[in-house]
């Protein structure tokens, strides 16, 4: 069976064409450094009622932000973290400087959830971090129902 010039030069193009949509799809969607951060939280964290704490904002660089929250009540919750930019970012959670758990989430915009347990009241620390920044991120923590 021979082939012709022109199924050879279609069948460039459809490759080509191929890999520059899969090169497009896993590239992020614009540039963090002009993201708008409440926007995209609005638009990407669910809503919730009775949240405990919440932040978001700009990982720039491989440094973990660390947040510390005082004065959260022992008990179950449900985290909700979030990031967009690409990549992935992870989320460090400690109660009186002792781990409670890490939670990832993919750059991509959608969030993931967790339950977590707060064995004493007291204060809180969460420490958002990625080796892919820059990225934006949000988590949000509500009583577990």
């Amino acid at each position: 069976m021979a082939f012709h010039l022109s199924t050879w030069r279609r069948a460039a193009v459809l490759v080509i064409g191929a890999g520059t949509l899969a090169i497009a799809a896993c590239s992020p969607g614009g540039s963090v450094s002009d993201a708008n951060v409440p926007a995209w939280k609005a638009a990407t964290m669910p809503s919730a009622t009775g949240i405990v704490l919440e932040d978001s904002g700009k990982i720039p660089n491989r440094d973990p932000l660390v947040k510390n929250f005082t004065g959260i009540a022992a008990g179950n919750y449900t985290l909700t973290v979030a990031c967009g930019g690409g990549g992935k970012a992870f989320f460090d959670v400690s109660s009186g400087g002792k781990p409670i758990t890490e939670a990832g989430a993919a750059c991509n915009g959608s969030s993931e959830t967790s339950r977590i347990k707060v064995p004493s009241s007291g204060p809180l620390s969460i420490s958002a971090s990625s080796v892919d920044a820059p990225v934006i991120y949000a988590y949000q923590l509500v009583p577990a129902s």
